[in-house]
Order: C-alpha cells, then sequence, then structure tokens
C-alpha cells in the first residue's frame, strides 16, 4: 500500500509597507506623525509615512520641506535597506517555527508550505488567524493568501487578501481578474501590454503562447507557467542562521538608561522569536551600547541554563543594563547570542498548583544575579572541617552532590562568633557532639556540642568544654534552630 503525500499548500505573507515597519517597530511612539526619507541629499522625499502623518496630508514623493510645513512636529527618519533585509530574515525565522519549508521569492515576501502542518496547528482559518495574531505582535501591516504555488500565493497576497486556493483550476479564475500589473515585467513589456490594451490576466492568459513568445520570449511564458502551477518553481529554502545579531540605531544620543529599555525589549523579542523558530535557547549574549569617537561599551550576559522566554531575557538584561555607566551618549544598541545550545524545557507536575504566583528557583536566581551582580548571589557548601566557624564556605553554585554534606543537624541561623547564653536552659534536648579539631593549624578546640531548649521554648545548639557535664548554667551560645 502506497501512502502519497498531499499536494503542497504555500502561504504567502506579503509585507506592503515593509521599510517602514522595519522603523515603526523600533521607535518608542509609533503613533506619532513619521515619515521615512529616500533620494540624494540634494532633493530628500518621502518614501513611506505612518497613519498620523498620511491624516495630515503627507504622501509618498512629496519634498521634506513641504511635508514639514504640512506637520511641524514630523519626525524623520533615514531609509536604511540593510534594516528591512533585517526586519525579512527574522520573519523568515519566524516562519520557520510553522514550516521547514520557507523561501523568499521576493524582497517583501516570506512564503511557507503550510499544507504538511495543518496536522500540528489545524486548518487554514485557524492556522491563518495565528499568523496574523504573530505578526501583529511583532508589529508587521501584512496581507496573507494560500494556494498551491509559490509564484501565485505572492500575487492573490499582493491583490487579495485572505484568499485561500487549494488546487490549480480555482487558482486560474481567481487570477483572471487581477491587472497585468501583478506579474514582475520589465517597463518595456508593461508598456507593450498597455499598448496592446491588455488589462487583465484574463485576457493574457487567452493570448496564443507563440505569438507572446515571438513577441516576448520565453520569459514571460515561464512566468505565466510557473503561476498556473504547469511548469516546476523551485526555491532556495530558508535555513535559520547559527547565531541571532541584532543593532537598533537611535535618531538621537541616548544619555540615560531609561530611553534604553524600549529598543532593549524589542530585541529581547526578536531574539525569543529567532529562538523559538530554531528551537533552541540561548545561554550567554552581549550588549554594546555604541558610541561616536569611543569603543563600545559591551556587557556579558550568562544564564546558568538556556532560556529562550522573552520577559525573562528582557529582565536579565535589563538588571544589567541599568548598572552600566556610560563613558559618552549612546548612538546604537546592539545584541549578539553566539552561543545557541538546545533548549530543553523545565519538567512541572501536571497538576502543579499555584504556577502563576511561583517562580523557579533558576529563574529567580538569574533575576537576583542580574539586578545585584554577579558575586552577590552565592550558596554555602561544607568544607569538610567539623569546626563550626568553618564548616562551610561560600560558592558561586553548589554541586548536586556535594561529598563534604553529612547529615548532622545544624542551626540555620550560626553566629559568627560564639557568645554567652543569658537565657536561663530548660532542658537538653540531644548531645553531647564531641568535636575536636584544629590542632593542624593552631586552633585547637574541645568542646561538647547540645541542643537544648531555653525557658522561652526556643531550641539553641550550645556548648560546653569537653568532658564538663550539662548544667543549666555555663553555656555559650553558637546558633539558633528555627
Amino acid at each position: 500500500m502506497s501512502t502519497t503525500s498531499p499536494p503542497p499548500l504555500w502561504a504567502a505573507v506579503h509585507l506592503p509597507q515593509l521599510a517602514l515597519d522595519a522603523v515603526l517597530r523600533q521607535h518608542p511612539e509609533p503613533a506619532a506623525p513619521l515619515a521615512l526619507l529616500s533620494g540624494p541629499a540634494q532633493r530628500r522625499v518621502v518614501l513611506d509615512a505612518n497613519p498620523a502623518a498620511r491624516a495630515l496630508g503627507l504622501q509618498r514623493g512629496q519634498s521634506v520641506a513641504a511635508a514639514q510645513a504640512l506637520c511641524a512636529a514630523l519626525r524623520t527618519q533615514e531609509h536604511r535597506p540593510q534594516d528591512s533585509a533585517r526586519l525579512v530574515e527574522l520573519l523568515a525565522a519566524w516562519a520557520y517555527r510553522y514550516s521547514s519549508m520557507v523561501c523568499l521569492p521576493q524582497a517583501n515576501c516570506v512564503v511557507l508550505e503550510v499544507g504538511r502542518s495543518f496536522g500540528l496547528f489545524g486548518q487554514w482559518p485557524g492556522f491563518e488567524r495565528r499568523l496574523r495574531a504573530d505578526l501583529t505582535a511583532l508589529g508587521v501591516a501584512h496581507r496573507i493568501a494560500a494556494a498551491p504555488t509559490v509564484s501565485g500565493a505572492c500575487v492573490l497576497a499582493c491583490h487579495r487578501d485572505g484568499l485561500a486556493v487549494d488546487r490549480l483550476d480555482p487558482l486560474r479564475h481567481a487570477l483572471d481578474p487581477l491587472p497585468v500589473s501583478a506579474l514582475a515585467l520589465s517597463d518595456r513589456e508593461a508598456d507593450s501590454l498597455h499598448g496592446m490594451g491588455l488589462r487583465s490576466l484574463r485576457q493574457l492568459f487567452a493570448l496564443p503562447r507563440s505569438g507572446l513568445a515571438r513577441r516576448f520570449g520565453a520569459g514571460l511564458l515561464a512566468q505565466i507557467d510557473r503561476l498556473l502551477g504547469h511548469a516546476p518553481d523551485p526555491q532556495d529554502l530558508y535555513r535559520p542562521p547559527e547565531r541571532f545579531e541584532a543593532r537598533v540605531e537611535f535618531s538621537y544620543e541616548v544619555e540615560h538608561f531609561s530611553p534604553l529599555l524600549f529598543p532593549l525589549r524589542r530585541l529581547c523579542s526578536d531574539l525569543a522569536e529567532f529562538l523559538t523558530a530554531r528551537d533552541g535557547g540561548v545561554q550567554r549574549f552581549e550588549l554594546a551600547l555604541e558610541h561616536e569617537g569611543l569603543p563600545a561599551s559591551r556587557i556579558e550576559i550568562g544564564l546558568l541554563a538556556p532560556e529562550r522566554e522573552s520577559a525573562r531575557l528582557f529582565e536579565l538584561a535589563r538588571g544589567r543594563l541599568e548598572r552600566l555607566p556610560l563613558p559618552k551618549a549612546a548612538v546604537a544598541l546592539r545584541l549578539l547570542a553566539a552561543e545557541l545550545p538546545p533548549f530543553i524545557p523545565a519538567r512541572r507536575d501536571l497538576f502543579e498548583a499555584g504556577a502563576g504566583q511561583t517562580e523557579p528557583w533558576a529563574a529567580l536566581r538569574e533575576r537576583l544575579r542580574a539586578r545585584l551582580g554577579e558575586d552577590a548571589l552565592h550558596q554555602l557548601v561544607l568544607t569538610g572541617d567539623p569546626r563550626p566557624e568553618r564548616a562551610q564556605q561560600r560558592v558561586a553554585e553548589r554541586c548536586a552532590r556535594d561529598p563534604a554534606q553529612r547529615p548532622v543537624p545544624r542551626p540555620p541561623w550560626l553566629l559568627s562568633e560564639a557568645r554567652p547564653l543569658r537565657e536561663a536552659v530548660a532542658a537538653v534536648l540531644a548531645g553531647p557532639e564531641r568535636i575536636e579539631a584544629g590542632w593542624w593549624d593552631g586552633a585547637d578546640q574541645r568542646r561538647d556540642y547540645y541542643l537544648i531548649e531555653t525557658r522561652s521554648g526556643q531550641r539553641a545548639w550550645a556548648f560546653r568544654p569537653a568532658g564538663d557535664p550539662a548544667t543549666l548554667q555555663g553555656w555559650m551560645l553558637r546558633g539558633w534552630f528555627a
């Protein structure tokens, strides 16, 4: 019995304002009027504007002077193609969490094969809602469509948002009413088709193939065949890189910690999306604040276990960054994560109680280390020396099995120095435990230790000279039991 795989179904995510979104998602006030500028230095024009700026009359192609005349409080940002490329790379990594077949056929389009993912994420209507919710949370405007060909999905996403076609015959009907400009045509081809009176793809599809080949060559026919599924459309599949690097350049010099919070949160969120797509975690990453004319201020953040939760990464980075003195105003913030080990989620009980009000010890430990510093948090281990004042030492992290641990009761509150017990003793509960040690370093001790109870009901650990009988007076206090 042979099993045939289902035909592919490609979902295309078209990014209608890619360049603008690359700026807005890094801007602390995306709702304020903002324009993206491009063009030569002698004639700067508006490449795109956000809804607040367009509501005031700004349009693409306007000069900077005209735009500022319409809105005196207009904020401007230079268009940098590398910002758009980095956003597309991030979205490709995001799409990789839903499908192992992701491609980038166009500069403003991310395509993923979704037919084989329905078993994990449900059928298309629910799957589409999930994709849109993620993209909205990422701060990206989008249009989505699905089709059995990569080219068909891209064209439908650009012109018919929300349409899903799962077979080739309905795909042809869905493409028929679209304009000829939906194809990737050269200026000469577009002018020629317009001059022939062709306005829709239906009219183009109806023309004899031989005539199209003579007039436009084999390239146009090949594009139509790939669009309709009559010819294969091979694509280079995306593979997530082995490291994550992102950078936010500020529009003004930052001299205080507070303005760094928004870009830092965005960088940590992008890192978390990248790690989730790779099904991995991060155990060490670096933050770098760039300065004009000075070396960057760098912070290395190490974790005791791989992590990928956005909120936790942000909390750790924030705790370290707010304690960093700035030698000069910062002009950019960069995050680099080169060590990306596998991520193993913490095992929890099926019926864990109070999960919303508790925090795992590992998470609390990382927060305290980030807030208080690397050396502020420590654990106590036994050293093997029987003398109480030298029986334990501080370490950064205790081993899972400490060979020096002994099942001997010791008070949780151990005094730094022994002192006379001023409260009357009511009873001796246990002892003596004789400790004779220190002959090797000149601090010899010979004592008998007892567990006693005072008249107020407190339990204490106290000692007497070795061989001295346990009376109700003459005790030296060493610590208290809870």
